[in-house]
């Protein structure tokens, strides 16, 4: 997890963009134990600038008890957010469009479907519930 994209994230969200530290960390606290999902969005969050340091280039400010995101770092926030802009096609070498490609993607596998996906499930919670009477049968 990227700390310092995540502070940025957390002041965006609260009003003015002031949060006291004790919000703060909280608010770390929950991201920070939310999975793999969060701490993969904010390094590729934090790709887009690989030099930043929230404080002296002040995108957030300390003041009376907490901290404060300024309107730089909204601005850096919303760069980092962007989604990048499709590229031209160069001038240098125009497309044939009568080529073939020279890559051939092969198709994605189908998904499993969601009753293919509930009978695993649905078989470990009749072991379970297969252990659970042995267990009462046992202890009787």
């Amino acid at each position: 997890m990227n700390f310092q994209v995540t502070v940025l994230k957390i002041l965006v969200s609260y009003p003015d963009g002031f949060a006291v530290m004790e919000d703060l960390k909280r608010d770390m606290a929950i991201l920070a134990t939310s999975g793999r999902d969060w701490a993969d969005r904010t390094r590729r969050l934090a790709s887009r600038v690989p030099d930043l340091d929230i404080f002296s280039q002040g995108l957030v400010e300390r003041i009376s008890g907490g901290w404060r995101l300024t309107s730089k770092g909204r601005d850096i926030l919303e760069f980092m957010e962007a989604r990048p802009a499709p590229r031209e096609p160069s001038l240098a070498s125009p497309v044939n469009e009568t080529s073939q490609p020279v890559l051939e993607i092969a198709p994605l596998p189908p998904l499993p479907q969601p009753a293919d996906r509930a009978k695993p499930r649905r078989e470990r919670r009749e072991r379970r519930r297969e252990a659970r009477e042995r267990a009462r049968a046992n202890a009787s």
